[in-house]
């Protein structure tokens, strides 16, 4: 019997948080399941859409997804897919993925829709493939649910986006076996695109060690908002900083979003420009880690070599590539994520499907470059 779909209401939160629970338990770090009040308000917000499935026998909720977006955005996230487990197997992740996509994508209000997908089984993979989601990588250890899990990064984009790719002719070289894994998968092109020079030398060790962190999310999106009136100095979608880091002589701010309830931390900019902390990133790390972030990540535009090389030369390795990420004018440009974690990683229990198997193999390979010793240190 086919499911009744509608748009989620603030009638439904009570419903809702019940699902979640049955779904999640009680270490769902999303405040789309958890928070009435942030549920109310990605009801209402115009630049969102959350739908609901229920049983057409019963009227009993027994499913919910929702694709989240923002003002001056064209880029939306699908997130809180949830199938209570007494409905499972019926298809209804796969009705509310695609109806989803339809009233976003398909009617032209988004450029493209991402997905960070659990890997402790297959099926959330399944789900978003049959649905048009294509894999971008893997995201290790990105999040704390119970224990570290690590997720698969999928995207879908509109009809045309991906044709109008603003080209790049270098990158660091660490990031060339990614974009020719990002081909063979997606079906795009990286013709001529050439290894930058070496990486520079990482800061040493104590520089800046004298970190201040401060966590005051309404006095951090002021100063945040006063630092950068525009959004030409950032760009990092459906997140706002909620912590500011900065040395002694406040020669520069780093600004941060932290999720202690998921443990992890995206870093979203620097004032007065990034390449002013692009040094310090091993305590700004730290940091974030002492203050429970044992997953941080950056999104850095594949254009830009100078922030890449200065990520990949502190310990950062990119784990996934969302090409046509930023619409420029009539272009769209490719973005790198690159992550760190603080705790240690295990592959051992993750469930990956064949699409997504060789971002997992580029990643497992980067990572050992970057972290484990080459022969002659081991010599020496």
């Amino acid at each position: 019997m086919n499911p009744v779909i509608t748009a989620a209401t603030s009638a439904d939160i009570a419903e809702l948080r019940q699902l979640y629970y049955a779904v999640y338990g009680p270490h769902y770090p999303v405040a789309l399941g958890t928070d009435p009040a942030e549920m109310a308000r990605l009801m209402e917000d115009p630049h969102s859409l959350w739908l609901v499935g229920r049983c057409a026998g019963t009227g009993a909720l027994t499913a919910s997804a929702a694709i989240h977006g923002e003002p001056g955005s064209r880029i939306g996230r699908l997130e809180g897919i949830a199938v209570h487990p007494g409905h499972r197997s019926g298809g209804l992740a796969a009705a509310l993925t695609e109806a989803l996509c339809a009233g976003m994508l398909d009617t032209g209000r988004l450029d493209s829709v991402y997905a960070t997908v659990r890997t402790v089984s297959s099926g959330p993979q399944r789900v978003v493939a049959r649905n048009g989601f294509r894999p971008l990588g893997i995201l290790p250890n990105a999040v704390d649910l119970r224990s570290r899990e690590s997720l698969a990064l999928y995207a879908r984009h509109s009809a045309g986006v991906l044709d109008r790719r603003i080209p790049v002719t270098e990158v660091p070289a660490p990031l060339l076996p990614l974009l020719r894994t990002a081909e063979a998968a997606l079906g795009i092109r990286y013709r001529g695109v050439r290894a930058a020079g070496p990486l520079p030398e990482p800061a040493p060790r104590g520089a800046a060690e004298r970190l201040e962190m401060i966590e005051a999310p309404a006095f951090v999106r002021r100063r945040f908002r006063e630092r950068f009136p525009c959004a030409e100095g950032w760009f990092y979608p459906l997140h706002t900083p909620n912590v500011l880091l900065t040395p002694e002589d406040g020669r520069f701010e780093v600004y941060a979003y932290l999720n202690r309830a998921g443990g992890y931390a995206s870093l979203l900019t620097a004032h007065p420009v990034p390449a002013a902390a692009a040094a310090y990133l091993e305590p700004v790390t730290r940091a974030l880690a002492r203050a429970g972030a044992g997953y941080v990540e950056a999104l850095v535009p594949l254009a830009h070599q100078e922030a890449l090389s200065a990520f990949l030369s502190q310990g950062f390795v990119a784990g996934a590539l969302y090409p046509a990420m930023r619409a420029d004018g009539d272009g769209f440009h490719d973005y790198a994520v690159l992550s760190r974690s603080s705790e240690r990683i295990d592959f051992r229990g993750v469930a990956v499907e064949p699409p997504l198997q060789p971002y997992l193999d580029c990643y497992t390979s980067a990572w050992a470059s970057t972290h484990l010793p080459t022969s002659p240190e081991v010599a020496s």
